[in-house]
């Protein structure tokens, strides 16, 4: 869906001034922002390339042009994420679940922000200590005394694009328990211990455990050499003359006594929505496109909601060198892996381990849970996984949503077929630069099921040359 203003755009017509701008204020630019930019840039332009599709009924041509494929660009992430509820879809167990989001203290951006090193290690230790939270806690016989399962996203972000690092997980509202048969017996029975209805574990032990791992682990990192501190602005006293040693084990020690916050949301009864919901935040980005207002006289306009004041919508200006500063600092390192499994959505052996909740639960057999709970519904999910491998995108969107992608968008009877690539244009130098891979859709799932037909479609050139060929 084309929107009239689009980070994008934004990009590409005030990027080169924030490049100026960043030089001549000192901010730092690192190689992984610069690339986001760039290709932000180019997305769905000339420069990456295209191909020409014509209508097999009215010869309509329709141009089409690459997509960047960066992970932070906006216009790119329905595809991954659709894809990504589908893996899912046949993993998540049939119960109640519950979201838990991990804050960090604001007094860590700077330790952050200004060094890239400093991002993989950092993120690393709050994956680390929040998910060691959880599955401590879900250990202990107070609280549950089973092996649970949990889905991790790293946000950055908060609603006016200021650096607020999050973590968001999803728990399963149960786990497996693991105890002998008898006494002197080797052998093991399994069996599936419940949440409480309404409650997971206490917010208070959470964010208490959640501190020590956290700043134990910085320490740590710290002795190890692996935090950079020379970087770190720490706003100190210069007549003190402070070494960043010093200042690092202040900043321990006002963290220590600071009240860090973690939230649990009410748990989710309906099993079947649990992974739509979820696939909200997976391939979000800082800002979407609908979220912007408008974009003149150098300035940024757009949408954001205060939830320090009852979750009212706000409009916020900013100028456009500004908005892409806040952009950028939420770029990624390279290669971070950003979406974690932990307990039975483990990455290892989880098929196995999907498959002994299932038949702890019941389900397979009879498609019904046996639980105490009310609340959750059967699973209709287990075979989604396997209907939908080995299927084209196209494939899969008419099965699922009934619509035709390749359908004339303007004759609306005859179907669009690949007839040429476009070689990348340098718009610099006006020189063709070759080709490159296939595109990814522009286009979004969720879009098309609201109507929204006219819609952009970057078709995949290689699957198309095979479907017409056989």
């Amino acid at each position: 869906m084309k929107f009239e203003f689009e980070v994008n755009d934004i990009f590409r017509k005030y990027g080169d001034l924030y490049k100026k701008t960043s030089s001549s204020l000192n901010w730092p630019i690192w190689p992984n922002q610069l690339k986001a930019l760039r290709d932000i840039q180019q997305c769905r332009t000339s420069e990456l390339g295209g191909h020409k599709e014509v209508c097999d009924t009215c010869g309509a041509i329709r141009i089409s042009y690459n997509s960047c494929r960066n992970r932070h660009c906006p216009k790119c992430q329905s595809l991954p994420a659709e894809k990504w509820i589908l893996e899912r879809s046949g993993e998540i167990l049939p119960i109640d679940h519950f979201h838990v989001v991990f804050t960090i203290p604001d007094e860590l951006n700077t330790l952050i922000i200004n060094n890239p090193h400093n991002q993989q290690v950092v993120y690393n230790i709050l994956f680390k200590s929040a998910s060691q939270t959880l599955i401590q806690l879900s250990r202990d016989e107070k609280f549950l005394g089973a092996k649970i399962g949990i889905i991790g996203i790293l946000h950055t972000w908060g609603q006016n694009l200021m650096f607020h690092p999050h973590l968001h997980f999803l728990v399963t509202g149960g786990g497996i328990s693991t105890s002998k048969k008898g006494e002197g017996d080797n052998d093991q029975c399994d069996q599936w211990n419940w949440a409480r209805r309404n409650f997971l574990f206490p917010v208070k032990v959470m964010s208490k455990l959640f501190k020590g791992i956290f700043l134990s682990d910085l320490q740590d990192s710290h002795l190890n050499g692996k935090l950079k501190l020379d970087g770190a602005d720490w706003d100190a006293d210069a007549d003190a003359q402070p070494t960043p040693d010093n200042n690092f084990q202040e900043l321990i020690q006002s963290l220590n006594y600071k009240k860090w916050v973690v939230y649990c949301k009410p748990p989710m009864r309906d099993s079947s929505k649990v992974i739509e919901y979820f696939g909200r935040y997976t391939h979000r980005v800082a800002i979407s496109n609908r979220r912007i207002i408008k974009v003149e006289d150098g300035r940024v306009v757009f949408k954001w909601k205060d939830y320090g004041d009852g979750n009212k919508i706000k409009i916020m200006s900013l100028e456009a060198v500004e908005f892409i500063r806040r952009f950028l600092l939420h770029i990624l390192p390279p290669r971070f892996v950003k979406i974690r499994y932990y307990g039975l959505y483990g990455n290892r052996n989880r098929k196995e381990t999907i498959q002994r909740c299932q038949a702890l639960l019941g389900v397979g057999i009879t498609g019904n849970v046996s639980s105490p709970s009310p609340s959750i519904s059967p699973s209709t999910t287990n075979q989604s996984q396997s209907n939908f491998q080995n299927k084209k995108w196209w494939e899969i969107i008419f099965e699922r949503k009934g619509i035709d992608i390749t359908l004339c968008p303007f004759c609306k009877v005859g179907h669009m077929h690949y007839e040429e690539s476009l070689c990348c244009i340098d718009n610099d130098n006006n020189n063709d630069n070759g080709m490159r891979g296939p595109p990814a859709p522009a286009w979004s799932v969720r879009d098309l099921c609201l109507g929204n037909n006219d819609i952009d479609i970057d078709i995949d050139i290689e699957h198309r040359a095979q479907r017409e060929a056989s």
